[in-house]
């Protein structure tokens, strides 16, 4: 994933995730560096544990192991640091591939995207 990031701190020359929105004002980055999308997507969806790659039991175990051994809270506390996780991952994609909070449409007189 971090190699896969470097491309784009290098194309926009700073670390910093507002330099990297603001530099997408002209062009988003999905069209400068589409493979690069193609490839962090699918390392998203692989460090995230969703489809194809969700298997971190094997199918023929009737239950899975961290189902039986987490209980009531320490259960709902490991799906909330996974579905954060998820959502952690997608702003990080949108704010690098997409333009973050710029304005999605090219119209860009007609609405300010910021101040």
């Amino acid at each position: 994933m971090g190699l896969i990031i470097l491309p784009i701190i290098l194309y926009t020359g700073s670390t910093n995730l507002v330099d990297i929105v603001n530099g997408q004002e002209n062009m988003f980055y999905i069209w400068v560096f589409p493979l690069l999308f193609l490839l962090c997507f699918i390392s998203l969806l692989a460090e995230t544990n969703r489809i194809p790659f969700d298997l971190p039991e094997a199918e023929s175990e009737l239950v899975s192991g961290y189902n039986v051994e987490y209980a009531s809270v320490l259960f709902v506390l490991y799906f909330l640091a996974e579905y954060s996780n998820i959502i952690v991952m997608s702003c990080l994609l949108v704010c690098l591939f997409f333009g973050g909070w710029l304005n999605p449409f090219f119209f860009f007189f007609l609405v300010p995207s910021h101040f």
